[in-house]
């Protein structure tokens, strides 16, 4: 489980603060509190980068923004990150478009689908949720270390409490269960964000990595979920007092991003129950999380399934002895 630190003010996107100078990448953009974070940040004078999947909608996100705020400053980027080659590919681009990175937030990601895999052969949630944005911080990072107080933000779930790391079986390849595989790949967010910052820190880089999640938000990465064909009618109701809006959601991505009181190692989420809604608040992560072995033991093996090596200027870690 995770502890809530003192209740603190409500912190909305009035707190996010001129962005001017700023350029951010945000995975899954088109969408969701995906959208939500780019659009809030481009309001602010960022430029932002929607890198999705499919083009097309991130086109039309990125037509939204831009009527909304004519001044918006928004491109975008195709990068599938159930792709190593997507990604690699992306990332060039990024990095020839680029030569500074104030923010890359790694918030793409899916839900409980059927049994799929990656082009490379991963398990689709782990190999998209976790593994793809592994490779794209390690081939992103120089760009991000160039530039002092910039932050990786990666966003995880609530299910991460229900996860575990099976490094026998990290594919699914004996058994599938889609919110097992989906609570693994959101634990597996949480123990990259330690892992990196605490080499950050043994670098002394000035740059951060931190990590959020928005709470229970109605958005479409719960198209798979069961429940929703039940959530009509007198159902609806229900399900929208334990849920909240993208815009809501987003707000916990926001503040790991901009907060200037935000830490490396800092993690945020929802204040209400269960952490499904409200203003976002900082948590500390129970012992299990916070396991250095294991973090240490994922980032290898992270490293050898996606051949991506991270800036050599950080130290490999320690593990506990």
């Amino acid at each position: 489980m995770s502890r809530r630190n003192a209740p603190d003010k409500q912190w909305t996107s009035s707190d996010v603060g001129q962005q001017q100078g700023r350029t951010a990448v945000i995975t899954g953009a088109n969408t969701g509190v995906g959208f939500e974070t780019a659009k809030v940040l481009a309001e602010h004078g960022a430029v932002v980068v929607l890198a999705c999947h499919d083009l097309d909608k991130a086109t039309r996100a990125a037509t939204r923004i831009q009527a909304a705020t004519p001044h918006a400053s928004v491109t975008t980027l195709r990068l599938d990150l159930a792709s190593l080659a997507s990604v690699r590919t992306a990332a060039a681009q990024l990095r020839a478009s680029h030569p500074r990175l104030d923010l890359l937030v790694n918030n793409a990601g899916v839900m409980r689908p059927p049994y799929m895999r990656t082009e490379d052969g991963f398990e689709l949630q782990f190999g998209t949720n976790h593994l793809g944005h592994f490779a794209l911080t390690g081939l992103l990072l120089d760009r991000l270390l160039a530039v002092p107080g910039s932050r990786v933000v990666t966003v995880t779930s609530p299910a991460h409490r229900q996860g575990r790391i099976d490094f026998d079986d990290l594919h699914s390849e004996q058994r599938y269960r889609p919110m097992g595989a989906y609570a693994q790949s959101k634990l597996a967010n949480l123990l990259f964000t330690y892992e990196l910052q605490r080499r950050l820190a043994q670098a002394r880089a000035a740059t951060v990595a931190l990590a959020a999640h928005p709470g229970a938000s109605r958005t479409e990465l719960n198209r798979h979920m069961p429940a929703l064909a039940l959530a009509r009618g007198p159902s609806w109701g229900i399900w929208r007092l334990i849920t909240q809006s993208p815009q809501m959601g987003a707000l916990s991505i926001l503040r790991a991003a901009v907060d200037p009181d935000a830490h490396g190692g800092d993690y945020y989420a929802p204040g209400g129950l269960f952490e499904y809604k409200g203003y976002p608040t900082r948590l500390v992560s129970s012992a299990r999380v916070l396991d250095v072995n294991v973090q240490h033991r994922l980032w290898q093996v992270s490293e050898q399934l996606t051949g991506v090596t991270f800036e050599t200027a950080l130290l490999p870690s320690q593990p506990a002895t």
